[in-house]
């Protein structure tokens, strides 16, 4: 994907920006918002994000490469462990770390245990972004912009609210001048480097995420058998697995008589098709891999 057109604007930048915080703060809704498109799941479930993900954003003046992180958190399983390591590798390559804050919630020891951890990156510049300002009061906000400002000497602090689109021209603007001028590094028309199976079988995760409560989203993880495009009908097929880690969650995941489970794959069909442009025959089966997220083996095979 990364491409190498050249630019007649000495000014132009461009580079790598990756959104950190705690799990669901919004990092997954504002990489989405920013790039314009659907390039990362979104849920209310904690730990949604898996991988890093990359989402681009052309401006006139310069390219965010946006690197959607898992949530940081203190592990209790293997999965959490290399969740963290995604974090981790990821942001000792960026050029400009997004601590993502939300301004409903006051800042507890979760947020600063992760201001502490980019102490370890000392390469990159470091942002404070306080989400969901469209949930919170404006004297909230200023509490919260006041408590933000004393964790560190901050390059920015900007309040946004991705779903409400405010002051995201202001974010946006503000990382590219922070970038190192350079090139081009993807072609104008790239938004994400995410291989399409690898987005089809998020869009089925997320589907599975609605409505699930407890440990159970933890507990749930896709992949993709075959994807077969007809010839003799404008039709993909997609056969795809849906794993967790019990006989009770199979139970919970296909529902009274596989109610539940047609209702998983009608709203991921609803999320594919726009982006495959064909109808779409979805068939899931769900399968048990005991305890896989401790599982270095059955990780492995996951993915992950």
């Amino acid at each position: 994907m990364i491409g190498s057109e050249s630019v007649t604007d000495p000014d132009f930048r461009a580079g790598f920006v990756s959104f950190v915080g705690r799990p669901n703060v919004g990092k997954s809704t504002l990489t989405n918002a920013l790039v314009g498109e659907k390039v990362a799941i979104t849920s209310s479930k904690p730990q949604t994000t898996r991988r890093a993900i990359r989402g681009v954003v052309h401006r006139p003046t310069g390219q965010l490469i946006l690197v959607d992180t898992p949530g940081m958190h203190r592990p209790r399983t293997l999965l959490g462990e290399r969740l963290n390591a995604v974090v981790q590798s990821t942001l000792g390559d960026v050029d400009v770390i997004g601590f993502c804050i939300p301004a409903d919630e006051k800042l507890g020891p979760g947020d600063r245990f992760i201001n502490e951890q980019l102490d370890a990156f000392p390469g990159a510049k470091k942002v404070a972004i306080v989400t969901k300002i469209d949930a919170a009061s404006r004297p909230a906000v200023a509490e919260q912009l006041l408590a933000i400002s004393q964790l560190r000497n901050w390059e920015a602090i900007i309040p946004i609210s991705s779903t409400s689109n405010l002051q995201l021209d202001i974010l946006t603007a503000e990382l590219i001048k922070l970038l190192p001028r350079s090139d081009k590094l993807y072609p104008d028309d790239a938004r994400t480097d995410e291989g399409l199976e690898s987005r089809i079988s998020e869009l089925i995760r997320e589907a599975a995420l609605e409505g699930v409560q407890d440990e159970l989203p933890h507990s749930i993880a896709v992949t993709i058998d075959d994807m077969i495009e007809r010839d003799d009908r404008d039709l993909v097929e997609i056969y795809a697995n849906l794993f967790v880690e019990r006989d009770s969650q199979k139970g919970i995941i296909i529902g009274k008589s596989g109610s539940r489970l047609g209702d998983v794959g009608a709203r991921a069909r609803a999320s594919i098709e726009p982006l495959v442009g064909k109808q779409v025959f979805l068939s899931i089966r769900v399968k048990v891999a005991k305890d896989w997220q401790r599982d270095a083996k059955q990780l492995g095979r996951l993915g992950f």
